[in-house]
């Protein structure tokens, strides 16, 4: 009995290093414009994170140029109606594509980028209608939209490219908007919805 339980025990390492080991790295896109990039954003569905508990609806991001930097703005509804705002600061760190920066919300003594989040452009579209933000380690993803609402073939599109690059569809959850999804579900299901039909 014994030897079974530390068989089955080095069977469960063994499949979760395999599954590790083999995972690719996270693909950025090839090259960001960042003047094309700094505008209104709304967020179409995202992996849930503790800062934005307080959301129901309404979730934006505006990113406006600051000097080399980038100052950000995240937004979104509360249950009483009234808006949540944090501002935030970004820089590019990798200069040639642009497509990886990183975020903090932390202003201590100035900006600290020691306590920045990485911010991974993932997927754009080419006339940049939509993007996904994710980050290397794969725990969070947003999908953003210049409208409220993301027409579904876009969807569809970028939750294929989603699972294609590691994620699991199924956490990312859509995003209450005025004028576009009224209700939240995983984004498998709401992709799902669409194919069945």
């Amino acid at each position: 009995m014994r030897s079974n339980l530390i068989a089955a025990c080095l069977t469960a390492v063994m499949v979760l290093w395999q599954s590790t080991a083999t995972a690719q790295p996270l693909q950025t896109v090839p090259e960001v414009d960042l003047q094309r990039y700094l505008g209104k954003w709304y967020e179409i569905a995202s992996i849930p994170q503790f800062f934005q508990r307080q959301c129901v609806g309404d979730a934006m991001a505006e990113y406006a140029q600051a000097g080399a930097d980038i100052a950000v703005t995240n937004s979104c509804r509360t249950a009483n109606g009234e808006r949540s705002v944090a501002h935030g600061q970004a820089r590019v760190v990798d200069e040639e594509s642009r497509a990886k920066l990183e975020v903090t919300f932390v202003k201590l003594f100035g900006w600290l980028y020691l306590l920045g989040g990485d911010y991974w452009v993932i997927d754009l579209a080419p006339d940049y209608r939509y993007a996904v933000v994710g980050h290397p380690d794969r725990d969070y993803a947003w999908i953003l939209s210049r409208q409220p609402s993301l027409a579904m073939p876009d969807l569809v599109g970028i939750e294929q490219r989603l699972r294609e690059n590691g994620y699991d569809s199924c956490a990312l959850i859509t995003t209450i908007q005025t004028g576009g999804l009224s209700e939240k579900m995983p984004l498998c299901k709401a992709v799902g919805n669409r194919k069945a039909q």
